[in-house]
């Protein structure tokens, strides 16, 4: 056997057979089909159950409405916060040597371990009113919990991750060699910053925010816990949908649920054109 036929072989012993590559296909399409497509189809199928009128009356209840508004109010606070945070850890971690780094590290990747759930209870157990800090925020007339900023803790911690764990590895990744050039050029720190940082992290940034918008939106665990689900004030869309639910007012539950779903499919389009532009840029 000569070598060109041993070399054939041999890229064909690697090659999968045609049925195993089309079955795999097929499970994983019919895995996505039936446990993400129909599912996402049939919320929308029972928001418009009754027509377009009775799905825009839904929307336009004043519960609704004020839903609609904290969960938008929520999320316009949480990004811009959570973003500085990730840029500040990943700068620091993959930039500098010090003690607890590694810790830090770890309590970065917390709120994906932590149960939501137990994160509420914790800002209960802390600003609640038997809490460690809610007698002394009480006597100053500040209330936390069952509250907007009881919300917005919540969801800041739940979200803390993203765009750090986003920029932490590419950080690393690209060195520093740019930073220490243009310092040595005589670069500020903020000038080093908005020229050769950002620039290089901008579409790894961007990703990570898009995720963290995702998921401060459609929290639900923590926020359940902390809002007290008092109507027109606390509750948050997905607690919104929960109620309507449990009121048996389906078409009002399903056409605000509709609603959270485009916002997962325009951040899945957003997801993907970033990945497409890191690629291509």
């Amino acid at each position: 056997m000569n070598t060109h036929e041993r070399s054939s072989k041999a890229a064909a012993a690697t090659i999968d057979p045609p049925f195993a590559r089309f079955g795999l296909t097929a499970v994983a399409l019919l895995f996505l089909l039936f446990f993400l497509v129909v599912p996402l189809a049939a919320v929308f199928v029972q928001a418009f159950e009754q027509g377009a009128g009775a799905y825009l009356l839904a929307l336009r209840q004043p519960e609704a409405l004020s839903a609609l508004k904290l969960t938008l109010l929520v999320a316009a606070i949480v990004l811009p916060l959570n973003a500085f945070f990730g840029i500040v850890a990943a700068w620091a971690i993959a930039r500098f040597e010090f003690p607890g780094k590694h810790v830090l590290v770890t309590l970065i990747d917390l709120p994906f371990a932590v149960s939501p759930v137990v994160s509420g209870l914790v800002f209960v157990l802390l600003f609640g009113a038997q809490g460690y800090f809610g007698p002394w925020l009480s006597e100053r007339g500040v209330k936390v919990i069952f509250a907007v900023p009881g919300i917005i803790l919540a969801t800041l911690f739940v979200t803390v991750p993203f765009v750090a764990r986003e920029l932490i590895p590419l950080m690393e990744e690209q060195g520093d060699e740019e930073e220490q050039a243009a310092r040595s050029l005589g670069a500020s720190g903020w000038q080093m910053f908005l020229r050769i940082t950002l620039p290089k992290i901008r579409w790894g940034l961007l990703y990570g925010a898009i995720l963290l918008n995702a998921r401060a939106v459609g929290e639900f665990g923590a926020v359940s816990v902390v809002s007290g689900h008092i109507r027109g004030q606390t509750n948050t869309a997905p607690l919104h949908v929960e109620i309507l639910y449990n009121e048996y007012e389906f078409v009002a539950a399903f056409s605000v649920a509709s609603v959270l779903a485009l916002v997962a499919l325009a951040s899945l389009v957003a997801k993907t054109l970033v990945e497409w532009k890191s690629r291509v840029a």
